[in-house]
């Protein structure tokens, strides 16, 4: 296990933890990918995807845009044979 007693930092913006270090208690790989379960103080033990904390994947260093949208609709469209004309 990788982050068996370490800490993450909770990064999701609106997790209630949000900036806090919490201690990993163990991991586990579920469908979604890996989560943690760490301490979660007043909140006892809690389990949250390994994403909302620092050690996911970096945040985008800008928001997605209209054109974003529509080129991926583009590329969704060519490979998908269900959406053909």
């Amino acid at each position: 296990m990788r982050f068996l007693n370490r800490f993450v930092t909770v990064t999701h913006p609106f997790h209630p933890l949000s900036g806090q270090r919490l201690r990993v208690l163990f991991e586990r790989k579920l469908a979604g990918g890996v989560a943690v379960s760490c301490e979660g103080g007043l909140l006892g033990s809690l389990m949250m995807p390994l994403g909302w904390t620092d050690r996911g994947a970096p945040a985008a260093d800008a928001p997605l845009t209209y054109e974003v949208l529509v080129d991926l609709a583009g590329v969704v469209s060519a490979v998908d044979p269900r959406h053909e004309g």
